[in-house]
């Protein structure tokens, strides 16, 4: 018995010649077909942490604010090299110098100083030692920190996880609708991926309990998804 279930059943049927030769050849079957959307999922706690972190200075001179800049901003990458973070792992993403104003009603800007800005990513691949590091950090002069962004240093086998999660899920499905349409699941006709996602765990609090305590980072529960569209042949 030929039968449609929901939008995504098409029934074979006879086809004249002139359209059978167009037609695609997933609809050439002599049975009933079933798309089915699967998500496929599994989670990972996260091993990389970025953090964006630099100096922020000010002066009465250009000159000045560079000079106080770049003194402070040796000292923090000196931290971030004594804590074990390899070069690569930290790359400058701005460098700025702006002058600074005071204004004032019906008069011109005036120049008051200077500030100079130099701002690093850094990439932490042991996330417990990163609050420690944070905190050198600022001892050693840092004045701005953003971040942290977690995430996998390798992904790959997670994502192959959700991958095989969300073909389980819909031969599963499958197996359902055909039962409930009296058929049976011959085959899989054709298997796309729509998409992959990591959600990361909710922002991450900083926190000292006391003084001599450390920055805690906690890394919490990365949830990794797959998104496939598989076709089945029923009979």
């Amino acid at each position: 018995m030929r039968s449609l279930i929901l939008a995504g059943l098409a029934t074979a049927l006879p086809l004249a010649p002139a359209y059978a030769q167009s037609a695609p050849p997933a609809l050439l079957v002599d049975g009933t077909i079933l798309d089915v959307v699967a998500e496929g999922t599994t989670t990972r706690v996260p091993d990389l942490a970025t953090i964006r972190t630099g100096v922020v200075t000010q002066a009465a001179t250009a000159s000045g604010a560079l000079a106080d800049n770049a003194s402070r901003m040796t000292r923090v990458l000196a931290a971030l090299s004594r804590a074990g973070v390899a070069a690569r792992d930290v790359t400058t993403t701005a460098a700025t110098l702006s002058p600074q104003y005071r204004y004032a009603d019906n008069q011109p800007p005036v120049i008051t100083g200077y500030q100079a800005s130099n701002t690093v990513s850094v990439r932490f691949r042991s996330i417990g030692a990163s609050g420690a590091i944070l905190d050198a950090l600022v001892a050693q002069g840092a004045n701005q920190i953003d971040g942290p962004s977690l995430s996998l240093a390798d992904p790959d086998s997670a994502l192959d996880e959700a991958r095989i999660d969300a073909v389980k899920r819909a031969r599963a499905r499958a197996a359902l609708y055909a039962r409930a349409a009296g058929l049976t699941v011959v085959r899989i006709v054709s298997i796309s991926e729509s998409g992959e996602q990591s959600t990361p765990p909710g922002p991450i609090m900083y926190a000292r309990a006391k003084e001599s305590a450390s920055t805690a980072i906690l890394p919490g529960e990365s949830q990794i998804t797959a998104t496939i569209a598989v076709r089945f042949l029923l009979k």
